[in-house]
Parts: C-alpha cells; sequence; structure tokens
C-alpha cells in the first residue's frame, strides 16, 4: 500500500511538472535555433518621459526605456530647440533602464514647455508641461504643509461626519437601514472614483507597455480578493458579541477608506508638485465636503454598538491620516506606478466593505434590494458623493 501511495504521489507530480518543462523547452527553443526564423518586420524604439523637473538654471528629464530592443539618447530640445544636455548614468539604455537627461536652460515660472528627446535612429519623444514650476525639495515648512493639507482634506472631515453617531443610534431601524444603505452609495462611488483617478493617471503619465488598464483591473481584484477573506476572518471572530461585529465593520471601513485617502493624497501631493493645482480654500472646502461623508460611512455601522469615544477617534485617524503620509509621498517622490497600485488597492478594499455591508443589511432587511429604503439609501449616497465632488 505504501509504494503504491508513493508511486500515485509520483505520477501526480510528473503530471503537473511535464507541462512546464515543455514550455521551458518551447522558450530556450524560440531563443535560440529558431531565433533567426521568427525575427522578422523592425522593432521600433519606446522612451517615456516619465517626470519633468524644474531646477534653478536647469530641466530635468527622467526617460526610461519602456520599448523591446535598447535605445541610445542623443539629443535634447526644448520648444524644438535642439539644447546642450547631460546624460547620466549614461546615454545607453537597455529595456526598462531609466536615466536623467539634464538640460542647462533659463526657464520661466508659469510658462509652457515641450520637452523633446531624440534616440539615434532619429525617432524623437517629447512631453509638454503646461506651467513650469520649480521642483519640490523636502524641508520643514514644505513638511508641515502637506500635513496641514492632509488634515483639512482627510482627518477633520472624516472626524466631522463621525458626528452623525448619536443621530444615527436614535433612529428607527427602517431609517437605519436607509443611512446603511447610504454608505453603500457613499462606498461606491469611492470606489468608481479611485478607478477613474488610478486610470487618468495611467492615460497622463504610465508608459503603454505596462498596460495600465490591465495593472488597475488586476490590483483592483487581487485587493477585493484578499481583504474579503480577511474580512470575513474579522467579523466571524467578532460574531460571538453583538457589540463586536459594528466595531469590525466600522474597522473594515475605516482601513478601506484610509487606502482611498493615501492614494488622494499622492495625487494632491504629485498635483501640487507639478504645479498642476493651487490650492484655495474654495478647493479645501470642496474636499472637506466630500470627504465628510466618509465619516459617516464608518459611524453608520459603529452606531449598532456601545458608545466607544477612543475606538471612534482611531477609526477617524486610521481613515483619514494616510492622507498626509500620500501628500508627504506624491509631493517628494511621486511614481505613477505606486499611486495606480494604491488607488486600485484602495477601490478594491471599499468595494469590499460595500459588499460586506449589503451582506449586514440582508440580514436585517429580507426585502434587501426590493426595499424602497435600501434603494434610495444607495442612490441618495451616491448623488451626495458625485454633488459634493462637483466642487472638488
Amino acid at each position: 500500500m505504501e509504494l503504491g501511495s508513493k508511486t500515485s504521489k509520483g505520477k501526480l507530480v510528473a503530471s503537473g511538472v511535464i507541462p512546464f518543462a515543455f514550455v521551458i523547452l518551447l522558450i530556450v527553443y524560440l531563443f535560440g535555433s529558431s531565433g533567426d526564423l521568427l525575427d522578422v518586420g523592425v522593432s521600433l524604439p519606446e522612451v517615456t518621459i516619465e517626470k519633468i523637473d524644474f531646477v534653478a538654471g536647469e530641466i530635468q528629464a527622467t526617460v526610461r526605456n519602456t520599448g523591446h530592443i535598447p535605445v541610445e539618447v542623443v539629443m535634447a530640445d526644448v520648444n524644438d530647440r535642439i539644447q546642450p544636455a547631460a546624460i547620466e548614468p549614461d546615454r545607453f539604455l537597455n529595456r526598462f533602464e531609466t536615466a536623467l537627461v539634464r538640460i542647462p536652460f533659463e526657464w520661466n515660472e508659469s510658462e509652457p514647455y515641450t520637452i523633446g528627446i531624440t534616440t539615434e535612429d532619429g525617432t524623437r519623444f517629447e512631453k509638454e508641461i503646461k506651467a513650469a514650476t520649480q521642483a519640490l525639495k523636502p524641508s520643514g515648512e514644505l513638511v508641515g504643509y502637506f500635513a496641514i493639507i492632509g488634515t483639512y482634506v482627510g482627518i477633520i472631515p472624516v472626524m466631522i461626519g463621525l458626528l452623525w453617531l448619536p443621530f444615527i443610534k436614535r433612529i428607527s431601524k427602517a431609517k437605519y437601514n436607509f443611512f446603511l444603505a447610504i454608505t453603500v452609495g457613499l462606498l461606491l462611488f469611492l470606489g468608481i472614483d479611485a478607478i477613474e483617478e488610478a486610470t487618468e493617471v495611467s492615460a497622463k503619465f504610465l508608459a503603454g507597455s505596462f498596460n495600465g488598464i490591465l495593472l488597475i483591473a488586476t490590483v483592483v481584484i487581487l485587493s477585493f480578493l484578499g481583504l474579503y477573506y480577511s474580512g470575513n476572518k474579522l467579523v466571524k471572530r467578532a460574531d460571538a458579541s453583538p457589540y463586536a461585529k459594528p466595531v469590525a465593520l466600522g474597522l473594515m471601513i475605516a482601513i478601506g477608506i484610509g487606502l482611498h485617502n493615501f492614494g488622494e493624497g499622492l495625487a494632491i501631493g504629485a498635483a501640487v508638485g507639478l504645479g498642476e493645482v493651487a490650492f484655495s480654500t474654495f478647493l479645501l472646502v470642496g474636499f472637506a465636503l466630500h470627504n465628510t461623508s466618509e465619516g459617516f460611512a464608518i459611524a453608520a455601522p459603529m452606531a449598532k454598538g456601545k458608545p466607544m469615544i477612543g475606538k471612534l477617534v482611531g477609526m477617524g485617524l486610521i481613515a483619514g491620516s494616510p492622507a498626509i503620509f500620500g501628500a508627504w509621498i506624491g509631493g517628494f517622490a511621486y511614481s505613477p506606478f505606486t499611486s495606480i497600485v494604491f488607488l486600485s488597492i484602495g477601490s478594491g478594499a471599499i468595494f469590499q466593505v460595500a459588499v460586506a455591508i449589503l451582506g449586514w443589511i440582508r440580514k436585517e432587511d429580507d426585502k434587501f434590494l426590493a426595499s424602497a429604503s435600501v434603494v434610495a439609501g444607495i442612490a441618495a449616497g451616491m448623488l451626495i458623493m458625485y454633488i459634493t465632488s462637483i466642487l472638488v
């Protein structure tokens, strides 16, 4: 019996390994003896100008070879005029390798510029900057500035939204389901909004070879599945106590919103650093109105539990403070790839929380989506977010 069992395991392992072995042989063959046979057509160079920094007396362009063949950067120009340039570490770029092109140039604040890079075969790639602005350098003043922006955009609005808790605790069950459904609408809007932001970053800054849309879809789905699994574990542990489950659900919402606000902070910091947005009182008011509803989303499920001020404040910080860290990273070390990943993770997390709340509503209300209060609540949540988003 033991010998038969070992033989069966051996056959199982072999049946799993053999297809991989054939794949490896095929790859070796394609790169080996058949390489000349399949090498038809002309491979074109592709260089992406990922970032442009304006510093004193100089324009710095970070370029990446996003094509399939090595390239040599031979020339740089500003507004179609060839300029002397230094390329660090060197002008030869293998696939996905980056270089810093330093162009001595006396640029003017707020003026538009088009930066061009030419490869050895004469192919030119360009990036347009609508308004030049001094590149941000980390300093105590700027760190404090971004912290203030993150506090106004993230922490304070969420904390204000949490003040709806006493009101929600005093309403009837039917009205409570309505407000819980509003939370679902808020979260669905945030999830869609995060995907839209990630798509815009992909179209504007990410090279086509990274397949931005597929990257977004992959990260959103993996984030949803991962957090759905861990969220279910968290809620099951809390099922023993009628007061622990609201806290678990509130924590899940806070984490999901926190991931979203981190991505939002990245976008805000990058926009300020690139000179694409000038913060004003009106813009901050728009963000505050838009994000106050996030605090409401946390307060709604927490209304079923015991009043715990400390935990409520902690959840508010979990949801709001990531906007500060995102603004720091976005302002001083912006990466479009990282921004897309975090926005997508936040979107997947928020969709997972929306599904969890819908499951809770289903247990509370047998009619579920056939209930007028639930449908009206979801619609109201999305409309609230849309109307306040217009101000941002």
